[in-house]
């Protein structure tokens, strides 16, 4: 099978290459069986890769430790489903997968844009297969993934125990989904570059692709999020390491985008803007490669120090010439027909909000590279931690979340500032009201934090206005009961109010993300029998439990909690030692409520004690009910059109049937001498 994979890897890397060549050569030749043989040849890679893909899912299962990296990252007692993950756990694998997702996404353009945008395609083609072409390149001639091992060893060295959390059969697929999902919106603004087609035809066809790519991206980091949370034992769930913020990065930048393309569509501007961010976002998604596989930077999530780091920086700085060059090359074409009218506007609000969202990324992008930069210069490292990246940070989020509530009442090219104030009117007045009733409650420590919870019920009331406003209208004029009112709504206008849903999951992030100021923490060591008390909590600890499994051997500690006096449940802090890996790894325990999470680690223990860090962490659990509610509200903009697809399925007799209709009701409704005459439609 090692042969199989590599010779896979060979011929798609071949093809790939005449793939993206002949997708050009097509057009500048006019040949049709070019480009025709150009798209065979993508479709031929998506297969060999999948074949590649499947040889090494076989030598994963099968314990083939002729295999490297098969050898690297399993061994015999590794359990099944941490043995398929290993697919991507290591850098070669995760190559293998990257380029694999990338042609799939490459056959479903080629497919969806059969019969349609066929000026874009070819150039779409060939941007795609020279992402795939590198990738590949890395695997054959720099980096195998079928390298073979001689003497064949008899056991593996096992996958990284913090990598066998449940968060890795989900995190980094979602993740890698996102990340390789940008290519195709950064490959249609490419070709609309090349081709000089700059209107908005390339962002309508991507904008399912981006919101895709945005929903698994966002996705993929809070999963990472709530796998830090419950693996590493320190009671975060965001600590600003570089990988973090290498994949939080192009998630701002894309959000950007997301609004920005809305001011093109709707007013023909920022085309060159619009460009910008989609290059920017996609080049953020190779530089969080780079960072982890080059080792500059330090991160429990990086492969180390590696040869390939320069060569993404290499691929990095040619992407970037090139597409700088084509954007400059078409600025004379970019001109906007437009210009921004007012201040208070809905393009004002959306630019605003852009400038926030690049600032917080170039600010992250700064304190990431800071290590770097500090040893260039000054020939030492200084690494900059959480505090530098909250303090910047944190006035730009509160200010783009104050945007998220008053962009609603913001009409499109310009607004009256009297009607704009009676708006806000009713939502700042209940949210004054909530910051003096929090305020009294005791939420007076921090500016910030008052600040964001009076900011959440603002922009809270304002989505509840907005909702309700267009239930009621649709009411009014539809005779619809409220809830069928509410329903064709929210059908009707997907991806208005799918963005409305997007925004109440953000603010349930804050909520959480605030929540956090108020952690208490203590540490205590007991005896068994001995009880603690935290904050109405009573832990009791009971015994102490060893037990084997195939690759470790874990100690739990075994409390049995109470809160108000009632038992609600048991709880088992573990540490566990892998065998033949001599790792000490942390579970934690934690008891959830909608109110707060209690957060128990086993810090220490012997015969007669235990010593336990017990957090008390208010609010988490929004976090993660947030990030579901965003991802609902992504997947509702992503809904087909039923209106459109109707439209786009009518063919030319249907259109001759309706004109004849519009007619006929013309002729009839009129005097003869008021008709139309059919030949003059």
């Amino acid at each position: 099978m090692t042969e199989i994979g590599f010779y896979s890897l060979l011929i798609a890397f071949l093809l790939a290459g005449y793939s993206a060549l002949t997708s050009i050569l097509g057009v500048r030749c006019l040949k049709e069986k070019t480009f025709a043989s150009s798209k065979n040849a993508a479709i031929a890679v998506f297969g060999l890769l999948t074949l590649a893909s499947m040889a090494m899912i076989y030598a994963l299962v099968t314990r083939d430790f002729q295999v490297e990296y098969v050898a690297r990252y399993t061994n015999r007692s590794l359990p099944m489903i941490y043995t398929l993950t290993a697919f991507y756990a290591g850098q070669e694998g995760s190559l293998l997968f990257w380029a694999w997702l990338l042609s799939i996404f490459a056959a479903i353009v080629i497919f969806q844009n059969r019969k349609k945008n066929l000026e874009l395609l070819p150039y779409v083609l060939s941007v795609l297969m020279t992402i795939t072409f590198f990738f590949i390149l890395l695997m054959v001639f720099v980096t195998s993934p079928f390298k073979t091992l001689s003497p064949v060893p008899f056991d593996g060295q096992g996958l990284n125990p913090m990598l066998q959390n449940p968060g890795m059969i989900f995190h980094p697929p979602t993740l890698f989904i996102g990340y390789v999902g940008f290519s195709v919106p950064f490959a249609f603004a490419i070709a609309a570059l090349i081709a000089g087609h700059l209107g908005d035809v390339w962002i309508r066809t991507t904008r399912k692709w981006t919101i895709f790519s945005w929903l698994f991206l966002t996705v993929g980091n809070l999963l990472g999020a709530q796998w830090a949370y419950v693996e590493l034992g320190w009671g975060g769930y965001w600590a600003w390491d570089p990988v973090e913020n290498a994949s939080f990065m192009p998630w701002l930048i894309a959000t950007a985008y997301l609004h920005s393309v809305m001011i093109q569509e709707k007013r023909d501007m920022l085309k060159v803007w619009n460009i910008l961010l989609i290059i920017f976002t996609f080049l953020l998604t190779i530089f969080g490669t780079f960072i982890t596989r080059s080792g500059v930077l330090s991160s429990v999530h990086s492969f180390g120090q590696s040869s390939l780091g320069w060569i993404f920086l290499l691929f990095l700085g040619i992407v970037l010439v090139m597409s700088f060059n084509l954007l400059i090359y078409r600025l004379p074409e970019l001109r906007s027909k437009n210009q921004l009218e007012s201040l208070l506007s809905r393009e004002s609000g959306f630019l605003y909000n852009n400038l926030l969202l690049v600032g917080m990324a170039f600010a992250i992008l700064l304190g990431t590279l800071f290590p770097v930069i500090s040893e260039a210069i000054r020939g030492l490292k200084i690494t900059v931690g959480a505090p530098f990246f909250n303090a910047v940070v944190t006035p730009i989020a509160l200010a783009l979340l104050l945007l998220t509530g008053v962009c609603p009442f913001i009409a499109w090219e310009k607004s009256s500032l009297k009607n704009f104030l009676k708006k806000l009117l009713f939502p700042s007045i209940f949210s004054i009201i909530g910051a003096i009733v929090l305020y009294l409650l005791g939420i007076r420590s921090s500016f910030y934090v008052l600040t964001s919870f009076t900011l959440c019920i603002f922009v809270l009331v304002t989505l509840f206005l907005e909702f309700l406003n267009g239930t009621r209208t649709r009411h009014v004029f539809s005779g619809e009961g409220y809830p069928k009112a509410l329903w064709n709504l929210v059908a009707r206008n997907k991806r208005r109010y799918g963005g409305y849903i997007i925004h109440l999951g953000v603010v349930l992030i804050f909520v959480a993300i605030s929540g956090g100021a108020f952690n208490i923490e203590k540490q205590i060591t007991l005896k068994k029998g001995e009880s603690f008390d935290l904050k109405g909590y009573t832990l009791r600890y009971d015994a102490l439990s060893n037990y084997p499994t195939a690759n470790k051997l874990t100690v739990a500690a075994i409390l049995t909690l109470f809160n108000g006096g009632h038992k609600v449940g048991v709880l088992a802090p573990e540490k566990s030692l892998y065998r033949g890996q001599n790792q000490l790894t942390t579970d934690v325990a934690i008891h959830t409520t909608l109110k707060e999470d209690l957060y128990v680690i086993l810090a220490g223990h012997d015969n007669d004690s235990a010593t336990f860090k017990v957090l008390l962490n208010p609010l988490v659990v929004w976090l993660w009910i947030g990030g579901g509610v965003m991802a609902f509200g992504a997947a509702i903009a992503m809904l087909p059109d039923r209106r459109k697809r109707r439209e786009m399925a009518l063919t030319e007799a249907d259109i001759e049937k309706e004109i004849e209709r519009e007619i006929s009701a013309i002729r009839m409704s009129r005097p003869p001498q008021m008709g139309i005459d059919k030949r003059n439609r």
